[in-house]
């Protein structure tokens, strides 16, 4: 450690290399945003998303290199030591987290970028307004840079409470259902009003610390309050615009602090995340606002029990089951998170190879929204060495799928296979775009229990004439049709 404090020490002390060094600094920056702009780019596709995380990890790389070395870093002990232990922390974390926990893993890391990006945005205001030891003078701030300070600190402690609340949800820590109160919209729309009322109060007079502090305390409540009324069938869309909001903090903290790294890379983060968030949206036929204050699955309860009463389901062994699935020409497997958190997916290959070998074909139809957030049963598959032409990722190619298909395997899902959402206008559901399994000849459905899933709302496509249930850990119940169809294999 004290070789690395010496190294640092000489780029403090060496003689006239300034300018060399702020080249440099410039440089990296620049190699650090084409790779940024290159790396998201490579994530649109599956194919190429891990070059896209690696373009972007060397991107990280440059602009931490070139970070350290400017000038205007004053000392390097306090910079090294955060270094090494977010290091220590971070890389058992990313190496132990598993693949159905990286949802809530998102959504903690947002709320420590966020963190980051709000502590900047105090210390630099604080700064502005503390008088020189040498003149008595306070420097402070343009309009335009307390803007953009506030800009951060607003959008970065909302971040940070809002990404709490939602790696509770996800976490299970607190209940997924919403968590709401009469008048708790107006609520939320008054603490909006206020804090943007101490905003514009910052940019026209930057001096009113009053304004700047409130203005913090208002964005950190509001983070609690605006995520508690969310449901969990809403987390997708919610752990994609707080993604977007850290970035908007972070390209706030590039202006605030004249980093252009930071600009780039957080106006990249804000785009994509809003832009990923209105996909979202989008997939489950809903707009931002009703995201945000619609309470969705506040009212599933009530219907559930009433549906539930009026028809039962039918189940079928393992055995059975095995049966038609060893002998179907074509089979459409749709995974849901109860796949990645029974860890199925390796399992789900094999059932699918040996389908594959008795020469029926398999897909998998994955819907926008499936999981936690988006991509999330992509990724999971794809670590199963399922490969991607294979994947049904369009709601409409799925469905042409469907209806040809001998049998629709349902692992784990719920939402996104509802009839309700095309045949009952007061669902919840309503109006989503989801796939229709129950127009393949036979539909299997895996499910844990008779539970309504993380969203509160009950799916008929449980009690439909075609439908049959197989009850159990998604991964022991695959184990049970794999080891059912080499039985078959072996008796012949």
């Amino acid at each position: 450690m004290s070789h690395l404090f010496a190294l640092f020490r000489l780029l403090e002390d060496g003689p006239q290399i300034n300018g060399t060094r702020d080249l440099i600094v410039q440089a990296s920056y620049l190699a650090a945003s084409v790779l940024f702009i290159l790396g998201l780019r490579s994530l649109t596709r599956p194919d190429t998303a891990r070059r896209g995380m690696q373009q972007a990890a060397a991107g990280m790389l440059f602009a931490v290199v070139g970070t350290l070395l400017n000038s205007g870093i004053l000392t390097y002990q306090w910079i090294i030591l955060g270094l090494v232990v977010g290091a220590i922390a971070g890389y058992p974390m990313a190496m132990k987290i598993p693949m159905t926990a990286m949802p809530q893993f998102i959504a903690f890391s947002h709320a420590f970028g966020a963190i980051a990006a709000t502590l900047v945005g105090i210390v630099e205001y604080r700064h502005a307004y503390t008088p020189n030891e040498v003149t008595g003078l306070t420097p402070g701030l343009s309009h335009g840079v307390a803007g953009a300070l506030g800009f951060e600190v607003l959008f970065g402690a909302l971040t940070v409470t809002g990404s709490f609340m939602a790696f509770g949800k996800l976490q299970e820590l607190i209940t997924g259902r919403p968590i709401t109160f009469r008048g708790q919209n107006a609520v939320n729309l008054a603490l909006i009003a206020v804090a943007f009322g101490c905003f514009g109060m910052l940019i026209y007079q930057p001096e009113t610390a009053w304004a700047f502090y409130a203005m913090v305390a208002l964005s950190l409540f509001l983070g609690v309050s605006m995520v508690l009324p969310i449901g969990g069938g809403d987390m997708p869309v919610v752990v994609s615009l707080l993604n977007s909001y850290a970035g908007l903090a972070a390209a706030a903290t590039g202006f605030a602090i004249g980093n252009n790294v930071l600009i780039i890379a957080g106006a990249l983060e804000g785009a994509g995340g809003f832009i990923l968030s209105v996909m979202m949206s989008k997939a489950m036929n809903r707009s931002f606002a009703n995201v945000i204050f619609g309470a969705f699955g506040s009212g599933a309860p009530a219907a559930a029990k009433a549906k539930g009463e009026a028809k039962e389901s039918k189940t079928i062994t393992a055995e059975d089951a095995a049966v038609q699935l060893a002998y179907a020409g074509s089979v459409v497997i749709v995974p849901g998170y109860g796949m990645a958190v029974a860890q199925a997916q390796h399992i789900c290959r094999e059932l699918m190879e040996l389908i594959a070998k008795k020469g029926g074909e398999v897909k998998y139809a994955i819907h926008p929204v499936a999981g936690r957030m988006p991509g999330h049963l992509n990724v999971i598959l794809s670590e199963a060495g399922i490969d991607y032409g294979a994947l049904l990722t369009d709601v409409d190619d799925a469905n042409r799928v469907l209806q040809t298909a001998d049998v629709a395997v349902i692992i784990g899902a719920n939402d996104i296979v509802n009839p309700d959402a095309e045949e009952d206008k007061s669902s919840p559901l309503f109006g989503m775009p989801i796939f229709r399994p129950w127009t393949a000849k036979s539909v299997y459905v895996i499910k844990r229990g008779k539970g309504t899933g993380f969203s509160g709302v009950e799916n008929p496509l449980f009690f439909k004439d075609n439908t049959l249930m197989l009850y159990g850990d998604a991964k022991n119940v695959l184990g049970s049709l794999v080891k059912e169809i080499k039985a078959l294999d072996d008796s012949h």
